[in-house]
This record gives structure tokens, sequence and C-alpha cells, in this order.
């Protein structure tokens, strides 16, 4: 497995001009700088989200996150689950040093690698964190990028931002969209709401907040996610509802026109 891992890791990485800082493909996880408080960390956050996941998360978190092979008993070896990715659908994992460029972002999206880093929140920090760890990284967001469809509309979404890098008010509209998507987007399954959004999932306040009537639950609408901001300190005051999966990946087309029509009228 890992001569196989090795190879198509070297492939990817150095074909197609990916990265603009070839540095970036030479990062990896190293679990020698890995303390006890770090494993401390993740089995404390881990045991209290998975129990979670059954009542809570969408069947397609719960699937994945048994096939992507995470446990409380040792930290995400995202070596491992970036050939666990590739298996399923494609995608690999870029370890990343923390926050990267939006160009750089939605670049990896473009080419099924996701942004991962590898460091963990301090055992005081296991509430809140202002700035995504590996616990959020991987235990959010990884699952999710199991399921093809998912996946496929991450990919799309980050095709239509590279057509407008440059254009800040069109990459904050579309950071609104992968907001109120992959961090913080729920979900109907059958009369119960479901949250597949990392922001959520990661944090045990926020998942019962977001399911619970305070906060304002909305059907998925393009024209509304793309005119509402969005809460980095605090949780949410709304949340978007989507029936099914198939509905985000066929919305690509009514974003980049929705989007089109909100720069038209900035100008």
């Amino acid at each position: 497995m890992a001569n196989q891992f090795d190879n198509y890791k070297r492939r990817n990485i150095f074909s197609k001009g990916i990265f603009s800082d070839p540095s970036l493909a030479l990062l990896q996880q190293d679990f020698r700088t890995y303390k006890p408080e770090d494993y401390k960390v993740w089995e404390t956050l881990f045991e209290k989200q998975a129990k979670n996941l059954p009542d809570s998360a969408a069947m397609e978190v719960i699937i994945g996150m048994e096939a992507i092979g995470f446990s409380s008993k040792s930290i995400a070896n995202l070596k491992d689950a970036s050939y666990r990715l590739n298996e399923s659908t494609g995608w690999t994992i870029q370890v990343v040093p923390g926050l990267v460029s939006d160009e750089l972002f939605f670049r990896l999206l473009q080419n099924k690698r996701f942004p991962v880093t590898s460091w963990l929140r301090k055992i005081d920090e296991l509430d809140y964190l202002l700035e995504p760890d590996l616990f959020h990284d991987a235990f959010g967001h990884l699952p999710m990028l199991m399921d093809p469809t998912f996946s496929g509309f991450l990919q799309q979404l980050a095709n239509t931002a590279l057509r407008f890098i440059d254009n800040p008010l069109a990459i904050e509209l579309i950071s609104r969209v992968y907001w109120y998507t992959a961090d913080f987007g729920l979900i109907r399954e059958g009369n119960k709401l479901k949250a597949y959004g990392a922001g959520i999932l990661s944090s045990s306040g926020e998942l019962q907040y977001s399911l619970s009537k305070e906060p304002k639950h909305l059907d998925f609408d393009v024209e509304a996610v793309l005119n509402t901001p969005y809460w980095k300190n605090k949780f949410q005051d709304r949340y978007f509802i989507i029936d099914n999966f198939l509905e985000l990946y066929m919305s690509i087309p009514l974003i980049e026109e929705k989007l089109e029509e909100l720069l038209q009228k900035a100008e």
C-alpha cells in the first residue's frame, strides 16, 4: 500500500503545474512532533463528537467516517487517509501549514486535493478555535470527500471560483457558498435535520445548537446564500438545508448565473 501511495502522490504533485510554491509539495505530517497532549486532545475530541454522529450526522458522514478509518486511539494518519480517499473518489490530501491563499485553496480543490493542516489545538481550546486545526480538517471534512457527489460539487465550485480569482467580491460570494455547505451545511433525512458541514461536525456546541430550534433553518437557495454574510467568531444565526447532495452538484450553473448578476449590479 505504501509504495502505491508514494507513486501516485509523486505523480499528482509534480504534474500539471498544480503548485505555485514547489515547497508545499514537500510538506508532510510528522508524528514525531506530536506530544502526549496532542494525542489526548485528539482522543477527547473524537470520543466526544463520534458519539453524536448516529443521531446528528448525515448518513454520508457516518459512511465516510467508517471508510476513512479514523478512531480515538490514534491521531488521524493523513498518508493513510489520502490513500483511502484516492481509492474511493480520486481525491488526495495536501498537508498545509495553516490557512492558505484563496487561489491555492481553490486550485487544490480543482485538482481534487484537499488542504489539511497537521497541528492540533491545545487542551484548553477544545470548545472553540478560530483557525482550523487537524481535528476540524480531518474529522470534519474528510469523511464527506468519500462521497463522489459532494466531492464533485466542491471541485466544480472551485472551477467557478478560479474563473473569478482576481475579483475579491466574487471570491467573497463564492466563499459564502462554501461556508454554508462544506462548513455549516445541514441536510434533511426523513423528518430530521442532520449535519454534514465540518464546522458543525467538529464542534459539540455548534452541533447541538445548529439542530435546535434557536437558529433559523432555511431551504438551500442559491441567491439567498450568496447574499448572506457569515460569522467567523460565533455560532451562525441561520443554516441552509439541502434535501440531497445531488441538489448541491446541480446548483453550480445557477450559482454562476446569480454570481454574474450580483457582480453586474455591483459595477
